[in-house]
């Protein structure tokens, strides 16, 4: 670190250090080299990190970790300063219009204060919002380059008379929290189930589809048969290769069709799933991360109990693992019943 940059509570510092590293010739080669859709998926990453410390309840961690998302943002500002569209100044100026635009019964004389007079309010100026953002698209559009790396598509311009209820949920949310952030949108137009019951059912429908196209997929079905029924049961009815290469008259594979119908199915039975967590009021990432934390936890006892065997996993047998796995999993119970 040179005299001339040093650390700043100030954000202009870090604008400072991001405008350096990006200075061609002096900069840095790797930063030289990024662009939006590089520095996306670390952008995502540093949002997952941050989600993660606060789940681990490490303020010391998350100051850090808040750090490197601000970085993203400053980041992806500098990109686009260098290509006249915004600056970071820009984008702080959008949001506190936005904050304060949001929130009249807080910053101007608006009278909504309780809830549903809120969100009415909310959801009207959102509408105007994207009403001026389709026309900021369209002028960013006629004044970009062809050669843009971000191309603003003809979709986005605001030009269709009629746009999607659902048009505004972003793509690159992680897929439960779009697929209830898109159930919430079109639940409010009234496309809803009325009640839990049958949204359970629809899940059974689709667990049973998804059973009827997998199952019989399976890639270690054929080790559960007896070595005499395995050639016969290798390829489900109705599966067989065609004469020509193994390739049916559209051009596709039996073996990609197959994968396209499962992989639909368990999609499907997946947005289902994501529809019992809405109406539980239920955030399905944080449960599955939740699960998952749950399996970490488990495994490493299964990983423990053994090496004091002296063994590994690799080294037993799965009824040996599933027993230590009951094990942890009433130690677990007991240890919440002391708690209650």
């Amino acid at each position: 670190m040179t005299d001339a940059i040093k650390p700043s509570r100030d954000i202009a510092r870090l604008i400072e250090i991001m405008a350096a590293l990006r200075t061609p010739v002096t900069g840095c080669p790797w930063d030289l080299e990024q662009n939006f859709e590089t520095i996306a998926p670390y952008t995502i990453e540093e949002a997952y990190e941050v989600a993660d410390a606060i789940a681990r309840r490490d303020l010391p961690d998350l100051k850090d970790e808040l750090g490197d998302l601000l970085l993203q943002v400053v980041y992806h500002a500098r990109l686009a300063e260098e290509q006249g569209a915004f600056a970071f100044g820009d984008v702080v100026e959008a949001i506190t219009r936005k904050m304060i635009r949001r929130h009249p019964h807080v910053f101007a004389d608006g009278a909504a204060r309780d809830p549903q007079s809120v969100k009415t309010a909310w959801d009207r100026i959102k509408a105007e919002e994207r009403a001026e953002k389709a026309a900021e698209r369209t002028r960013l559009a006629q004044a970009a380059p062809a050669s843009s790396p971000l191309p603003v598509r003809e979709a986005e311009l605001g030009s269709e008379p009629q746009p999607s209820t659902l048009a505004d949920i972003p793509v690159g949310l992680p897929a439960l929290t779009r697929a209830i952030k898109l159930q919430d949108k079109a639940a409010k137009v009234g496309f809803d189930w009325p009640n839990l019951a049958p949204v359970f059912d629809k899940l059974k429908e689709e667990i049973a589809e998804f059973e009827e196209v997998a199952l019989p997929n399976d890639p270690r079905r054929d080790s559960l048969l007896a070595p005499s029924d395995s050639r016969s049961a290798s390829r489900p009815e109705g599966a067989s290769l065609s004469a020509s290469g193994g390739r049916l008259p559209g051009g596709a594979s039996p073996d990609a069709i197959k994968e396209r119908a499962i992989k639909e199915e368990f999609g499907d039975m997946l947005f289902v799933m994501a529809n019992i967590a809405r109406h539980l009021h239920l955030d399905p990432e944080a449960a599955l991360r939740a699960a998952n934390q749950k399996f970490v936890r488990r495994f490493a006892h299964i990983e423990t109990r053994l090496e004091k065997l002296g063994k590994t996993p690799s080294q037993s047998t799965l009824e040996e693992m599933d027993a230590l796995w009951d094990e942890a999993k009433a130690i677990e119970k007991s240890a919440t019943a002391k708690k209650a």
